[in-house]
């Protein structure tokens, strides 16, 4: 029996398919979705992405995604930019920004230490980070670096390189979230939980 095999919707279909989290019934989905779209809709579909690669780039404070020199956090002067948040990704920072409670600014690290994967210091953007700090305006880093064996070599790492400098070095607390019960939680968790614990 014949395989049906159209080139151009195999190769659309595998594009899809490298996407995280996109498994192949997912791809085949969107790759017919995207062959029922108005030719109109699917060409500006490709210009959206080709765009964004070509006109999206690091911010030059902070290296968040931005279109301009500055992203509209650094851009913004009510912002305190005593604070520095430090992510591992812009959607890391993304998910704090959206919480409307933080009125620092961040720093995104594009990746954590992890040497199993060869990502060392120097593959992420911490001399950038020294180099705001070093202005002399800073006067707290928030390690929010995810709660991960990676997340937290790079929170210790960095923590360690400004602690000679005196700048106030914190850490998210992580435990217990809402709604959860302490039955199911698992021992780091709770052990985290106690740690971050605050007065009433």
């Amino acid at each position: 029996m014949a395989v049906y095999n159209v080139p151009a919707l195999a190769k659309l279909i595998d594009k899809f398919e490298s996407l995280p989290g996109i498994g192949s019934k997912t791809a085949q989905r969107l790759a017919y979705h995207v062959l029922n779209m108005p030719k109109e809709q699917a060409y500006d579909f490709a210009k959206a992405i080709t765009d964004a690669h070509d006109k999206i780039k690091y911010c030059s404070v902070c290296c968040n995604f931005s279109d301009e020199e500055l992203c509209p956090v650094c851009k913004d002067q009510k912002r305190d930019k005593t604070v520095i948040c430090v992510v591992e990704s812009p959607r890391d920072a993304l998910a704090l920004e959206a919480t409307r409670e933080f009125e620092g600014t961040y720093h995104v690290l594009h990746g954590a230490i992890s040497p199993l994967n060869n990502i060392g210091p120097d593959d992420l953007y911490i001399k950038e980070l020294l180099s705001r700090i070093n202005s002399g305006t800073v006067e707290e880093v928030i390690m929010a670096t995810n709660p991960t064996v990676e997340g937290d070599a790079t929170a210790m790492y960095i923590s360690r390189l400004l602690k000679p400098l005196g700048i106030k070095t914190t850490r998210l607390a992580y435990g217990i979230p809402v709604g959860g019960d302490l039955e199911y939680a698992d021992e780091v968790t709770l052990a985290r939980a106690l740690e971050g614990r605050s007065i009433l």
